[in-house]
Order: C-alpha cells, then sequence, then structure tokens
C-alpha cells in the first residue's frame, strides 16, 4: 500500500475542528468514517495468512474499537513512484465510522503501528472522512 501524504493526527484534528454540519435524518449524529488500507504481501512476496490477519484483527484492531467495524476484502492497485510499474496486491480494507474523540488518533496511529513492524509493511493507507450515522 502505498503512503498517504497527510499525517493522521493533522487530519484528525482538521476533522474535529471542523464545525459539524446538522444530519438530515432525526437521530443521526457527526461521526468520522475511517477507512484503513491493509496490504497483505511482505517485502519477499509471501503472503500473511488469513489466521495471522484474523490474530491481528482480533489483538490489535478489535480493542481498540469493540463498538463495531466492517473488514472487506480488497485487490490494493497503485503506480510505483520510483519504477512507474503499476503493483497489485491481495489487501483488506477496515471500516470504522466513530465519533471524534481525543484519543483516535493514538488508536489509528498504534493500530497502523503495529501492522507495519509486525508484517514488515512501508505503510497502511488512511482516509477519514466527516458525516452522519446513526445504528
Amino acid at each position: 500500500m502505498k503512503r498517504l501524504s497527510f499525517p493522521a493526527i493533522l487530519l484528525l484534528a482538521g476533522c474535529a475542528a471542523t464545525p459539524p454540519a446538522a444530519c438530515p435524518l432525526p437521530g443521526m449524529r457527526s461521526m468520522l468514517d475511517i477507512h484503513l488500507m491493509f496490504g497483505l504481501t511482505r517485502p519477499d512476496q509471501s503472503r500473511i495468512s488469513e489466521a495471522e490477519w484474523d490474530r491481528f484483527l482480533a489483538a490489535t484492531i478489535t480493542p481498540a474499537f469493540p463498538d463495531g467495524l466492517s473488514v472487506l476484502t480488497a485487490e490494493g492497485q497503485w503506480r510505483d513512484r520510483r519504477s512507474d510499474v503499476i503493483g497489485r496486491e491481495a489487501s483488506r480494507l477496515v471500516r470504522i465510522v466513530t465519533p471524534p474523540d481525543a484519543g483516535l488518533a493514538g488508536k489509528i496511529e498504534a493500530i497502523r503501528a503495529a501492522y507495519k513492524a509486525q508484517f514488515a509493511q512501508q505503510s497502511v493507507g488512511l482516509v477519514i472522512e466527516r458525516g452522519c450515522a446513526d445504528f
């Protein structure tokens, strides 16, 4: 996965600083929609197994966001900036919808750092959007 240019802490700070818009339906409230992108190929081209992914999800992501999240199977694609070659790899997309809070940036960065260290990854992609949700 390619590294994003915006540090998560700055992105989260910007989201938290943006005044919440009125949500269109009763019962909805302002939330952050967090997308984390995890590549499943190590630098030596070996694959991170389903069991390894499941253990990481259970031990690292779920405890940080016990109220719920979604995991989608994906195929990542990007252009290598040095070689200009299109790369592809099996991936997991984790989507978390949560209210903004002061500890959120630390939780997200801890997950990203743990995955990079445990599986020798260059990066874990991150996108955060503000929206309205009701569960």
